[in-house]
């Protein structure tokens, strides 16, 4: 049978997200279902019930599909193949134990989703990451088809900001732009030692996951960039934001490429709230020189349609 919590407030869920607060940890599992579409915010809970139905039906479908098909994959598509071994290998340096040492993840249902999106998913194809947002998701609800369409529900809200062949290079042209107007002296630094802002693309093709102190901050930010607030595209800020947090010593010591680099990938640890504060505060200050900044640069970050 299946059940949908009617305790959520899909109202009191608006509300703290429209004013940037976060959600609590505890309706944070249904919440995200309205946050990625699984759900509309219009439904009731009737109507929940029946799209809960689909959802694990169609799963099941997609399922059956894959079982059949396989074994043609297997012997006769290469690159099915190249995949299949490149998630075996990104999930064998997953290694998450609770406090008595048992294993935390479930390898075997993060690879049997992470094929299945491969094959179903031709927009987004695999990349180094998603089995760490997988992850996520797996620690965020319980059932199987829950995992696996919450996935492609936040891939295709976020395939501007994070998967590769869609819209990493745009961020890190967006990047160097937002560098270029709001710190033309940084800007020149980096300018000169080589392809420094376009090596920053783990940032984006991990969605910031490996930065933060916990999975919460994760969920935190990530549930701001599902708002599509307080602009479109706020990832660069945010980017940018973590750049200027390591700016100074960058130029007091006139760091060269590789040493930026290696600073950059030190940013750790991060408290979600704060950085969202932060990142806030720069497109405040972005906005104030509105007449200023150049008019491509603006359309970046206009306020949200997402």
């Amino acid at each position: 049978m299946e059940t949908v919590s009617p305790q959520v407030s899909v109202s009191l869920i608006k509300s703290s997200l429209s004013s940037l607060l976060g959600l609590d940890p505890l309706v944070r599992s249904e919440a995200w279902k309205f946050l990625t579409g699984y759900y509309s915010w219009r439904s009731c809970h009737d109507e929940r019930l029946t799209v809960e139905s689909m959802r694990r039906k169609s799963y099941e479908a997609l399922c059956n599909m894959y079982d059949r098909i396989q074994p043609l994959l297997e012997t006769g598509h290469r690159d099915f193949v190249h995949v299949r071994s490149f998630i075996n290998s990104d999930l064998q340096r997953l290694y998450i134990r609770d406090a008595q040492g048992n294993a935390m993840v479930d390898k075997k249902q993060l690879e049997k989703i992470l094929l299945l999106s491969y094959v179903c998913n031709t927009k987004a194809e695999y990349q180094q990451g998603f089995h760490e947002m997988l992850l996520l998701f797996q620690f965020l609800v319980e059932k199987e088809h829950e995992i696996y369409w919450l996935f492609q529900f936040f891939l295709q809200k976020t395939e501007h900001s994070c998967v590769v062949n869609i819209g990493v290079g745009k961020n890190l042209i967006m990047l160097k732009a937002v560098i270029a107007f709001m710190d033309p002296i940084f800007a020149k630094h980096l300018e000169g030692k080589g392809r420094v802002v376009q090596s920053l693309f783990p940032w984006f093709c991990l969605f910031f996951q490996r930065v933060f102190k916990s999975f919460d901050d994760v969920w935190r930010l990530w549930e701001v960039f599902l708002t599509g607030m307080p602009c479109r595209n706020f990832q660069v800020i945010v980017a940018y934001t973590m750049l200027q947090g390591v700016r100074d010593q960058i130029l007091q010591e006139n760091m060269g490429g590789d040493d930026i680099l290696i600073v950059c990938g030190n940013i750790i640890d991060l408290d979600a709230d704060e950085l969202i504060s932060k990142a806030c505060s720069t497109y405040t200050l972005l906005m104030e020189h509105k007449d200023k900044v150049p008019e491509d640069l603006k359309q970046f970050f206009s306020q949200g349609d997402q």
